[in-house]
Formats: C-alpha cells, structure tokens, sequence
C-alpha cells in the first residue's frame, strides 16, 4: 500500500467514525471577533494529537501555533541525536486508535512490511516524517513561527499574545493548553557557576545546535551520563574527536529504568487518582531514587570507540578558561577539554517560562498544596505544577484566580500530577483522552443555558405529514414545479433583501431580483385558477377504484 493510498484509507475511516457531526460549540465574541474556542501552544506531537482529538469531538474553532519553523516543532531535527526512537516501536496514542493513521502504518506504506520488521525502533527522522503526514492528512491549522509570549486573564476568556515576524497580536481564547514538550516546565541550562568563566565557543548545552565537525581532533568532555549525554558523546566520536570522556556524579551508571516498569494500563491511565502522598512517593522514586538510565545501544554506540571513556564519582568543581583551553577540577582529578557539553538536562522552573510571568504568581506548585512526612522531602517535586485532573493549573490560593482552570499544562511538568502522560509519547494513549474529555466538558457545561435555550426553540418536525407519503410525495412533487406556489413559500426576509441585491453580485446587464419577482408574479396572476395536480390525479384514483 501506498502513502498516497493509505491517506485515502485514512479519510474512509473517519467517515465511517465521523458520528455525531455537528459543530456544537457556542460562539463567543469580543470586540467583533470569535473568540477562539480552544488554542493550542506547540505543535509537536502532543499538540497535533489534541488538535486531531477536538475535530474529532466537533471542536473546529481552534488554533494551534508553535514557534519553530515546519518540520522542526519538537526536538527530532533539532537536538535528538539518538538512532532511534526510546519508545517501543509498537506504541500508539497520538493516532487516538485509528489503525490507519499509526506510526506502524505509516511506516510500512513508506517502507513496506519487511523494512517494519527488520528494525527495532523508529529512526528519529522517520518520527519526524510520520508527524508531517498525519498533520496533512487530518488537514490540521498549524501556524508556524508564532510564538505565544504572555498569557493573562481578560474577563470570561484568556488573551494570548501572539509574535509572528516582528507583530504582535492578542487573541482571545476561552481555553489554552500549552503542549510545549520537555522544555514546557522550565529551560534547559548550563550549570551557571560551571558555565560563567567560559567563552560561549567554549562549551554547550546537549540540546544546542552544536556543529560536531569542528570537533574533530579535539578533546571533548561530557557532563551528565543520561541518555543525551551519550548521545552527543556518540556525535563527537562519529565526528572524529580525539577523545570524548564523559563525567558523572554518581557512583555507577544507573541500570535500571522506572519508566520501563510504569508502562501498564493502571499507571498510565489512573496515576491521577491516587492521594497526593501516593504519587509523591511514586514520582521520588522515579525521578530522584531511580533515575532514568542511558539505553544500551547508546552506550554501545560510544563503546565501540577506544578514545571514549567514563569516569564515575566525578562531580565537577570548577570550570575555568585558559590558554584558549578548559580546565575542569574534578572530584575525580584535573582533565583539559577542548569543548565541553553540558548534559545536565533541564531546570525545573515555571517562573523562567515567558508566557506564564504575568501569572506565576497564582498558580500552586507542589509545593503550596502537599507537605511530604519528614525524611521524603523533594525540592525538586515541589517545584512542579499542582495540576487537576484535565491538566488545568490551581489557584495557589483558592478562591483568587479562578481563571486558571482555563489554562491547561500538558507538558512533562504534570508528571507528579498526572504520571508519564503529558510529554511521553508511552502516556499519549491515556493523555490526550483525559485531556479532550475535560476540555469538551468545560466548553460544554459554560454553555449550558444557551444550549437549553436552543433546545427550547428547536422545532424541527421529525413527524412532517398525517398524509400518506404517496400523497406526500406527489404534492411535494407538485409544488417544486410549480412557480407560482414556490415563489409564496419563500422566506419574506429572504425575498426582502433580493430585492436589495444583498444575496448575491449580479451582472450589471442582468434584471435586479425585485423584477425578476414581479414578473413571475404577473405571470402566475394572468393564468386561469385550475384544479392542482395531486387533486386531479386523486380524483382520476377514486374513479379508478370505483
């Protein structure tokens, strides 16, 4: 099968699955304009998968932005520089159950069934490929380059500010959901009291655009011994380092991965309802007492190379710059580096996000809403977002900023809240339902008296005639060809701006639609009354049966 056929199989099933098809929600305005039922902040995996969840609940007032250009939203051809994918190849979610719209369907339209066995997990380019592809067979409304830089409060909405090529622009939205991934809950970072006494030339971040050719024949030194740590240590191998030694604290590295064992139906789709001194304890063994380790292939991946090496017990003192050169104090002893990576992961920190400055000060952290018992405290939870169970942020103090409910975090900060669902393509299949559901009902439940109130003046007939529908039919029949009956069944309003010229443009040359009226009414007026057809034909029927 084709990608081209396989695009086709696509739309098939949504039709099949395209019940119920009304558009339902109720528009709301400001100063003129719609105001954006839902919009989307980042369109990497999470954000199309929500989008592609909201068409299909009828929610097509939406928008989705993300700042990087096509093709780079998400880390994929940016900074993930792994062979392969970390997730099981067999993974679905962002699809929402569509066998069609699948990575594995994907891949073997492209590739063909063979190529789908032979690997064992999916090269990150490919990913990357597979997520151009769903965004065009759903038709889903990216706006590239548009970064959202503040989000405040403006009465019963939200106002986003937009930055696109140098304008900015507010747009009102009655719910936002950030889907910005990893960096969602802070900003990846060099260690400032390592990093300060460097030249920027000097050194980078693992998730920075690092030119690995001009690491041949230098001596690079890796801080970190996770899986990007190895990853860029790999790079610079490739690249000809002359050599790579990779630095880490710990004492081994780690062996074993909790998120491995996280992955079953209770976890992923239920973390969110145990008591908050449950996921406190589950998330300090993940992500403090267990971290996560660097997958095989990767450390393989360096191995192969006799100039790579790793040095545990080796936290970093001092870091200073000289003679162009440098020099690391070790716990471990003294090294020279010509370039440094920094594989430090990311800062955990809402505050250094730019978008949420003007309210950071409302929203509860961990922190605010849960004390551990003595001996489990963690800094480094408590510095994570309290999120409810749609991912919406909470008031740090109740009662203050009720807006907050509006905004949603589907970012890897609503992991102590919500487990491995919000940023992790594993959680995907739990996530984006959980998150659809609640924004469908908030939308839903704001707008219930208008909805009754269309309820109330519903009146279309489901029971049209007591005829039989021979009868029915005939007269309808009758009436369709009939001018002169046609022309009094339409709307007043509607004859009343056609004879205005307001339905439509007309050629200049062309009689206006008020003429065209009076003649047919002339001319209806000038024939003779006669007997209508369905009474002729029904008198010629009663005659038959006599």
């Amino acid at each position: 099968m084709s990608v081209a056929r396989l695009s086709d199989r696509v739309r098939r099933d949504l039709a099949y699955l395209s019940y119920p098809s009304r558009e339902w929600t109720v528009p709301h305005y400001h100063d003129g304009d719609r105001v954006v039922d839902v919009l989307i902040v980042g369109a990497g995996q999470s954000g199309l998968a929500i989008a592609f969840g909201l068409k299909r609940e009828r929610i097509d007032n939406i928008r989705i932005v993300d700042r990087n250009q096509r093709g780079f939203e998400g880390p994929w051809r940016r900074f993930a520089r792994m062979t392969g994918l970390r997730t099981s190849k067999d993974v679905w979610g962002i699809d929402l159950g569509i066998p069609s719209l699948t990575p594995r369907a994907w891949y073997e339209a492209t590739f063909g069934r063979q190529a789908w066995e032979r690997i064992a997990s999916i090269p990150p380019d490919q990913w990357r490929k597979y997520l151009d592809w769903f965004r065009d067979v759903l038709e889903l409304p990216v706006e590239n380059e548009t970064e959202v830089t503040s989000i405040e409060p403006a009465g019963n909405f939200l106002v986003a500010h937009l930055r696109r090529r140098g304008r900015v622009k507010r747009v009102h939205a009655r719910k936002i959901v950030l889907a910005t991934g990893i960096e969602g809950n802070g900003r990846w970072r060099a260690p400032k009291a390592l990093a300060a006494n460097l030249p920027p030339e000097r050194y980078a971040h693992s998730t920075d655009d690092i030119d690995f050719s001009r690491l041949a024949g230098k001596r690079v030194g890796v801080l970190g011994v996770g899986a990007s740590a190895l990853d860029n240590a790999a790079a610079a191998l490739e690249a000809g380092a002359i050599s790579v030694d990779v630095c880490f604290r710990r004492a081994d590295i780690p062996r074993i991965n909790p998120l491995a064992w996280a992955n079953f139906a209770g976890m992923l789709g239920h973390f969110g309802e145990l008591t908050d001194l449950e996921r406190w304890r589950f998330m300090r063994h993940i992500l403090e007492e267990l971290p996560v380790p660097p997958p095989q292939d990767a450390f393989w991946r360096c191995r192969r190379f006799a100039n790579f090496a790793w040095y545990p017990n080796c936290a970093w003192q001092s870091v200073r710059d000289e003679d162009g050169v440098a020099q690391v104090e070790a716990e471990a002893g003294k090294f020279t580096f010509d370039f440094i990576i920094f594989a430090t992961g990311m800062e955990t920190d809402l505050s250094v996000r730019p978008e949420l400055a003007p309210i950071i000060h409302q929203i509860a952290l961990w922190r605010d809403r849960f004390t551990p018992p003595p001996g489990e405290e963690s800094e480094l939870l408590a510095r994570h977002p309290y999120l409810g169970q749609a991912f919406e942020f909470m008031e740090r103090e109740p009662g203050t900023a009720p807006f907050l409910t509006r905004l949603h975090n589907f970012t890897l900060g609503a992991m102590p809240s919500l487990g491995i669902t919000g940023a992790a393509i594993t959680g995907m299949r739990y996530g984006v339902p959980r998150l659809i559901h609640g924004l469908v009902r908030d939308l839903f439940r704001e707008d219930a008296g208008a909805h009754y109130r269309d309820l109330l003046a519903y009146a279309v007939p489901e029971l049209q005639t007591l005829e039989s529908a021979f009868a029915w039919m005939d007269r309808l029949a009758a009436e369709a060809i009939d001018p002169c009956v046609s022309i009094h069944h339409l709307d007043p309003a509607v004859l009343a701006e056609s004879s205005q010229g307001k339905l439509s443009l007309q050629d200049a040359q062309d009689d206006s639609a008020n003429v065209l009226l009076e003649r047919i009414s002339v001319e209806c007026a000038a024939v003779s009354p006669r007997t209508p057809r369905g009474a002729t034909r029904s008198a010629k029927r009663r005659r038959r049966r006599k």
